[in-house]
């Protein structure tokens, strides 16, 4: 949940391994440092509290001179911020460093254990365990002291480890947790996440589960479990630096909202031949659709919210029991799973632990599975294999707070919720080429979308002083709210929550009173008369109400209405797709009246690689 680099070749590791973690930074930190092996032999380490400027201020005042090290953002699991507690730790002597994601869940026996040896720690780390443990293990070779540590430690790690002993390499393995090797002739890199390589190679070795690279000079060696050297053909990354960068927005999070109608684009068109019943892209052929009894979509946070919508679509327009489960309860509560179900992983990542763990024991159960990501090389599309995992080519996604992965996996479930039903028999062949017709369009309609901006920067300057909002909606606007709700208390750190309408007389409404904001969604034909029901309830506790409709809606909203958002029409599937802007754009707007850092909520980081 943290930044990795490291870096080995002839420059100055420091301000390499700088740059690399402040492209890292998205990903949420409370402290940071550097570790690098000086020309004197021995390990220079800068740590510090908070910021990045904080690192950068101590190496300018003590910078240290070196031709390998390695860095880290923290974001703290074990033992408070503090500089101290900040990675990288060192052994006793001082003679390894290392760095680390993931968890260590045997710390605290291997900590006694290596007390009893000796070791005395300085941190509440459970990271420092890893330092002190291969330098007990360490019997001049490196590789296999890692190889034994690696059989000690339960949990998960990436870890970047150097050694005084072997100054010349930089060593790295991983279980659970990402980690990237960066490729280029006389030069190595390593980072938890690819932009952090960008600026100096697009060649890349995801490493897998259990393996160990070894970098240096002249070159990589990736070694698995049992040490013997593995064959890698390095990735080549297509998108470029530019499509990590801000481009003129004030942040990420306004950039990736405004890269929407293009992400939608990516998603959709290579999977469109234009061909009525052509549906080559699916992993899954027609005999198999139609034995399916289950669909199961397993996620976390956003992408269970996407997978709520898809629920919505598949059991609509195939027929086929659907549920949207929450990946970290999915595996404890002892699932039915059968061979006629289908389980599909949700992941932005493609490194959510708990996702994950409930993709694992899908498969183990005899479940067929299936994933959708955005990462190419992630843990999880490994996990079910390139030709079953269906990407959303969103690009990179910088800000924490997810926008276009939400919008291009809600797309993409949709577009696989019209195959199945067509597949199945259940979706007429002509309903489906208008569905598909729509979603050809829908990047200009998302386009008209984008234009709610500056309205809801008014409104937002005017209520960014609520401490609580709600959401509601019904159908596919309540699975919307959700989504919705949860933006809004990421970015802003208003306490929000979703309901459906319906249900706010069922105990929420003791909760509306003078001044309450509530946020409602009314974009489904069937469900308009009944959700606008429910505004008067809402209106008449005094309340105030922001209503997100559709353009062909507006007589009938805006009597219950205080401030009305117009969005474009489309058919009742697809307008989630396009409410979602305005409901994205306010909890941005709010975030920025009310000061708070939009792209780094506090206490969040992008990608979960723990449970």
């Amino acid at each position: 949940m943290c930044g990795i680099v490291g870096y080995i070749g002839h420059r100055e590791a420091s301000p390499i391994l700088m740059e690399g973690l402040e492209r890292l930074s998205y990903r949420g930190y409370d402290s940071a440092g550097v570790a690098v092996i000086g020309r004197d032999g021995k390990i220079g380490l800068r740590k510090a509290k908070g910021r990045l400027e904080n690192l950068q201020a101590l190496l300018s005042e003590d910078g240290v001179q070196g031709r390998v090290g390695i860095g880290h953002t923290r974001w703290a699991t074990h033992g408070e911020p503090s500089n101290l507690n900040a990675h990288p730790h060192t052994d006793m002597k001082g003679d390894i460093a290392v760095v680390h994601n993931g968890i260590i869940e045997n710390h605290l026996s291997l900590r006694r254990q290596l007390e009893m040896n000796g070791a005395q720690f300085v941190s509440q780390t459970d990271t420092e365990v890893v330092a002190h443990l291969l330098n007990f293990l360490y019997e001049g070779d490196m590789k296999t002291a890692l190889l034994k540590a690696m059989s000690m430690l339960e949990g998960s790690y990436a870890l970047g480890v150097i050694c005084t002993r072997e100054p010349h390499v930089i060593y790295c393995a991983r279980l659970g947790s990402p980690l990237v090797i960066g490729c280029k002739e006389g030069e190595g890199f390593i980072a938890s996440d690819i932009p952090a390589l960008l600026s100096h190679t697009r060649d890349v070795i995801f490493l897998k589960d259990k393996e160990i690279g070894e970098l240096s000079r002249s070159g990589v060696k990736v070694y698995d479990v049992f040490g013997n050297l593995q064959h890698y053909e390095p990735y080549h990354v297509e998108w470029d630096l530019n499509s990590a960068e801000k481009g003129g927005y004030a942040h990420y999070m306004l950039k990736e909202i405004h890269e929407q109608p293009e992400a939608a684009k990516k998603t959709f068109e290579p999977r469109y031949s234009g061909v009525p019943g052509d549906y080559g892209w699916l992993p899954i052929g027609p005999e198999e659709v139609r034995r399916l009894r289950k669909i199961t979509i397993v996620a976390c946070g956003t992408a269970y919210h996407a997978g709520v919508a898809g629920r919505y679509a598949i059991e609509k327009l195939a027929r086929i029991p659907a549920e949207a489960a929450i990946a970290s309860e999915y595996r404890y509560r002892e699932p039915v799973i059968g061979p006629e179900e289908l389980v599909i992983a949700v992941s932005q990542s493609g490194e959510t632990a708990d996702t994950l763990a409930a993709l694992r024991e899908a498969k183990r159960r005899g479940a067929r599975v299936m994933a959708i990501c955005n990462v190419v090389g992630s843990t999880i599309a490994r996990e079910v294999g390139d030709a079953n995992t269906l990407y959303t080519y969103a690009g990179p996604e910088i800000a924490v707070a997810s926008t276009k992965a939400y919008m291009t996996q809600m797309e993409l479930l949709l577009m696989l919720a019209i195959a199945l039903g067509e597949m199945r028999g259940e979706l007429p062949a002509e309903r489906a080429r208008e569905l598909h017709s729509q979603l050809h369009g829908l990047p200009a309609e998302l386009e008209k979308a984008l234009l709610t901006e500056q309205q809801l920067q008014r409104f937002a300057s005017l209520a960014s002083h609520k401490k609580h909002v709600f959401f509601v909606g019904r159908g596919l606007d309540y699975a919307l709210s959700m989504e919705a709700a949860l933006k809004l208390k990421e970015v802003s750190y208003i306490f929000s929550e979703a309901y459906a309408a319906g249900e706010l007389k069922h105990g929420p409404i003791a909760l509306l009173q003078e001044g309450r904001l509530v946020v409602a969604t009314v974009t489904q034909s069937a469900l308009v008369d009944k959700t606008l029901s429910n505004l008067r309830e809402v209106k008449a506790r005094g309340a105030s109400v922001v209503a997100i409709c559709r353009e062909s809606l507006r007589d009938k909203v805006q009597p219950e209405a205080d401030e009305l958002i117009l969005i474009p029409d489309a058919d009742d599937l697809l307008m989630p797709l396009l409410a979602v802007i305005p409901l994205q754009l306010f909890a941005y707007c709010m975030a920025v009246a009310r000061g708070c850092d939009v792209d780094k909520p506090r206490n969040l980081a992008k990608s979960v690689t723990v449970e």
